[in-house]
């Protein structure tokens, strides 16, 4: 009996330990050289500012998001025309912001790569086209734009070109946004379009500036990278909020939730890279194109380098002191953006593999010696993981494996002590996104 009963425990575990070798195909895949040869493209069209030249072939933010949507298309060619390509925009009228000093169409580059079994299921990755110097509103000058944001356009161009070549139960999202340093507006115009054609956002996935290894106060680290998350939703109600003083949940929201997704997928795959969660929306008081998405009530989060140099960051190409300013192709680390272009990457893939999350978790338990937590059952799901963590740990530490059951009960884990999750697990072992329980069981 006591063997049976090891095997029993034993069995599930093989099931949840398992690793998808496809992943390690995608790893490979990525390729710094393309993304070399990507970013140097962009940096050549002189000025990408959102108010620049859009007649021009050779110069300013029309000419790169015409570049963009053609070679979205070329790997859709390539893929027997998997990806459906087009543009989203929006027109703003001057004044609209302190950075829009004329009327503008602010264009976004789509390419979508449709699930197998929920098309209408969608996880985005962002990379955003426009460029800046050291006056927002100087639209002429040269503004390369290497790493801020030319890295995270050509991260999203090499994810699109590696992950074409698989299919995925869910539809990915590859999306270069405009408008980002005028004021967010390439992604509150997709995040309304969003909204108005009812996708079902999984999350976004914002890559601002994934290409240098060099801080400004002298660390040099080509593994460390930052994902921002905000800690709740700003749509929650006031029930919400209010349920959230008494039953906790206060760094549980589901970009919280998305964060910590990525960094276990990342720590499983690449355990050479140093994901480093940063509780915070943002930088300090800053801001970048997932959150108009969190404003929306999507899940968003922002990947980037972990140290950053700010002289060379909207800063007019110049000498001074001896410092060189300026966002210019040689400061950008190549190998560093293919491995954070691989974590946007490998995470991708696995979201759009794994089966939908549980739309509602609940959890007793009170005054009891056990917790006990059921869950709405999702169609595809294999399995599902029960997580537990202490109240101060940043990541799910602790699971229970369990099937064909919609709840189940963890003797000798007291309520009052841990947080609590749920994700759903498919055949393929890739699982949801860890979902926080939103309503409460009474004993």
């Amino acid at each position: 009996m006591k063997k049976l009963t090891t095997l029993l425990l034993v069995i599930p575990f093989l099931i949840n330990a398992q690793v998808d070798t496809r992943i390690y195909d995608i790893i490979d895949a990525v390729s710094a050289d393309h993304i070399e040869k990507d970013i140097t493209t962009l940096v050549n069209f002189g000025t990408r500012h959102t108010l620049s030249d859009t007649t021009s072939t050779t110069t300013g933010i029309g000419a790169a998001r015409r570049w963009i949507k053609k070679e979205f298309e070329q790997i859709s060619k390539e893929c027997n025309n998997c990806l459906d390509v087009f543009y989203q925009k929006n027109f703003v009228k001057k004044g609209d912001g302190a950075r829009i000093v004329k009327d503008v169409w602010v264009v976004n580059v789509v390419a979508i790569k449709k699930g197998t079994k929920y098309p209408n299921r969608y996880i985005i990755m962002s990379g955003d086209i426009d460029s800046r110097v050291s006056d927002p509103n100087d639209f002429t000058s040269t503004s390369p734009g290497a790493n801020d944001n030319a890295s995270g356009m050509a991260g999203t161009l090499e994810a699109a070109r590696v992950l074409s070549k698989y299919d995925f139960e869910s539809s990915i999202i590859f999306v270069g946004l405009s408008g980002e340093e005028q004021g967010l507006y390439g992604g509150k115009g997709l995040a309304a379009y969003a909204k108005e054609k009812k996708w079902d956002v999984i999350g976004i996935l914002n890559n601002d500036m994934i290409g240098n290894i060099k801080g400004v106060d002298g660390i040099i680290s080509n593994t460390d990278f930052r994902i921002f998350s905000e800690p709740v939703p700003p749509t929650e109600t006031d029930n919400q909020r209010n349920a959230r003083r008494f039953y906790g949940g206060e760094v549980d929201g589901i970009s919280r939730q998305l964060a910590r997704y990525v960094h276990k997928t990342t720590k499983t795959y690449m355990p050479e890279m140093n994901p480093m969660l940063i509780y915070r929306l943002d930088r300090f008081g800053r801001g970048g194109h997932h959150r108009p998405f969190n404003d929306a009530g999507f899940a968003g989060i922002r990947i980037m380098e972990a140290h950053e140099n700010y002289t060379q960051q909207h800063q007019d190409i110049r000498t001074e002191n001896g410092i060189a300013y300026g966002d210019k192709l040689e400061h950008v680390n190549f190998d560093y953006a293919k491995k954070l272009t691989a974590v946007n990457a490998i995470n991708l893939a696995s979201i759009a593999w794994a089966p939908a999350a549980p739309e509602k978790v609940q959890i007793g338990g009170i005054v009891q010696p056990y917790a006990k937590l059921v869950w709405t059952e999702v169609p595809g799901a294999k399995g599902y993981k029960v997580y537990w963590r202490d109240t101060t740990s940043p990541t799910w530490d602790n699971f229970k494996y369990v099937e064909n059951v919609k709840g189940t009960t963890l003797e000798g884990i007291v309520l009052d002590n841990y947080f609590f999750g749920v994700s759903a697990v498919g055949a393929n072992g890739h699982e949801s996104i860890v979902v926080f329980p939103s309503g409460i069981i009474r004993n």
